[in-house]
């Protein structure tokens, strides 16, 4: 995680984000809003309430909004490794989520403070040998019984590699394989993880993506999400 390189691009990310994803029809807040209410929705169904939850690598804030709107009652901490890009979210978010710079592997926080934590596509930006230590101290501030959860573009599908190929912001980026990423998790002590890839089409086809919940199994859709419980 390069902070010098996020700090850098935190000014122009709202514009490179959206050129960048223009091809699919869709803006950076229905991308960042899919994964929020998906969130929520798998909680329900796992019968998990979340009252402590943490945004990693949470970026100019593009989550907060949704996590206000799809998980209310949680208390929000976004957490990145760019001051500049913690700035503008707080200015966009100010009151909304308590926001703190980290550095490194060893978070600020202490163990068993979240009930939930959160990555959105954040990984492929930290080198793929330092992602269990990584996904280790995240585990350690999960509370027992909580989850993280890990959205990530997916390499098996190939507009997805053309647009991080493309994205300024993505010039170091090196994608992760849903399954990579699941052993990682393993690996880090999470003693389950679940996989599903999310949407298969765009905004001109939008009509079939209530098909989609029946798809989470099929390998190509543009991201996937990646659900880690610690026991």
């Amino acid at each position: 995680m390069d902070k010098a390189e996020f700090d850098s691009f935190a000014d122009e990310y709202q514009s490179l984000h959206a050129q960048n994803i223009s091809a699919s029809g869709e803006g950076p807040a229905f991308f960042a809003e899919y994964k929020l209410k998906d969130i929520a929705e798998e909680m329900r169904q796992r019968g998990k309430n979340v009252s402590r939850l943490l945004d990693f690598g949470a970026g100019v804030g593009n989550s907060v909004p949704w996590a206000r709107k799809y998980l209310p009652e949680a208390a929000l901490t976004c957490a990145d490794v760019s001051d500049r890009s913690l700035e503008i979210a707080a200015s966009r978010f100010g009151g909304q989520a308590q926001f703190v710079h980290i550095e490194g592997f060893e978070l600020p926080f202490d163990s068993a403070q979240f009930d939930l934590a959160y990555a959105m596509c954040v990984f492929h930006h930290i080198d793929h040998a330092e992602h269990i230590a990584v996904l280790s101290d995240l585990r350690r501030v999960v509370a027992p019984d909580g989850m993280l959860v890990i959205f990530e573009h997916n390499p098996y599908n190939p507009l997805t590699v053309k647009a991080v190929n493309t994205c300024e912001f993505d010039v170091n980026a090196k994608l992760i394989t849903a399954s990579q990423m699941k052993r990682s998790c393993l690996a880090a002590g999470f003693s389950r993880v679940d996989i599903k890839y999310r949407i298969f089409f765009p905004h001109a086809l939008s009509w079939f993506r209530k098909f989609e919940q029946y798809m989470t199994g099929i390998p190509l859709g543009a991201q996937y999400a990646v659900y880690a419980a610690r026991s």
